[in-house]
């Protein structure tokens, strides 16, 4: 009976043996590298049992395919205009082709070294060609921060790629940092951005100022014109209304209207206080003998 349990657990540690040692297991989502003394000879990238010679003949190295994300941490670089900028960037990443990537990189551990290398050469390539305001600026229209995106993506991608079968998904900038020995000339460029802009609001206010100044001017004096032009019409239809009447009044009584006018004027040059000197010869003063008579 002893000997029956023997044989059965040496036949079961055989079993395992076997198992483990001529099988592997490829799970979803996962890729296997099946080399034999250090040559690649299979890729199995669809899940399930593939077969094997045990170790140290076979090596299986088993690789994440799924998209992995890689932290740049804050690094520094240089701007156009000579600005040191600290810059903390991401990349979105799988591996597209798993050969390359065996052997070029050799395990996905080291990845990320080889990965970060690339992204900071772009970064500090693309950087070099603008200026700070790019990232940091009161004015929306310097804001560039999608386009030197779009270019370290362009740099970075083809590459990782070509090197060591990464496939990039996405580049982007997560955060932006200024060493204490730039923030002052930051704010400096930053408060002579807004004093453009003050300066140029002040600039479109007078214009303006002056233009509605200008169109006032030149409305009230055509409205000055056009009253001058009517009160003189009608100063001139009254004369002529005045002249008709006149000359009616003539007609019908020339005798009666001379010496209405002249009492009319005599009123309105002397009052009972004015003390005239006259010669009575003269119209209209000779009314004033008429009247003794």
């Amino acid at each position: 009976m002893n000997r029956l349990i023997k044989w059965g657990l040496a036949l079961l540690f055989g079993l395992l043996l076997a198992w483990f040692g001529f099988t592997y297991t490829v799970r979803e989502g996962s890729s296997a590298i099946h080399s034999r003394f250090g040559r690649v000879i299979a890729l199995h990238t669809d899940a399930g049992l593939q077969l094997k010679l045990p170790w140290p003949i076979d090596k299986i190295t088993l690789f994440d395919m799924r998209y992995q994300y890689l932290d740049s941490g804050l690094t520094e670089t240089l701007t156009q205009d000579k600005k040191n900028i600290i810059l903390q960037t991401y990349m979105v990443w799988k591996i597209e082709d798993p050969v390359r990537f065996y052997t070029r990189i050799g395990s996905a551990g080291t990845a990320s070294a080889y990965l970060a290398d690339l992204l900071a050469n772009a970064k500090n390539g693309v950087m070099g060609n603008y200026m700070l305001s790019a990232l940091v600026s009161t004015n929306e229209d310097d804001i560039k921060i999608s386009d030197i995106e779009s270019e370290i993506m362009m740099m970075t991608a083809p590459r990782a790629l070509a090197n060591y079968g990464v496939s990039v998904k996405s580049i982007q900038i997560e955060r932006l940092a200024l060493p204490t020995a730039n923030v002052e000339s930051v704010f400096e460029q930053m408060r002579a951005d807004r004093q453009k802009s003050v300066s140029q609001l002040i600039s479109e206010g007078e214009r303006d100022a002056s233009i509605l100044r200008s169109q006032a001017d030149s409305e009230a004096a055509q409205i000055i014109a056009d009253g001058l032009a009517e009160a003189a019409a009608i100063d001139a239809d009254t004369e002529t209304q005045s002249a008709a009447i006149y000359a009616d009044a003539y007609m019908k009584n020339p005798e009666l209207f001379t010496l209405l006018k002249k009492l009319t004027t005599l009123e309105s040059a002397a009052n009972e206080k004015t003390v005239l000197v006259i010669d009575t010869s003269e119209s209209p003063f000779g009314i004033l003998l008429d009247a003794q008579e």
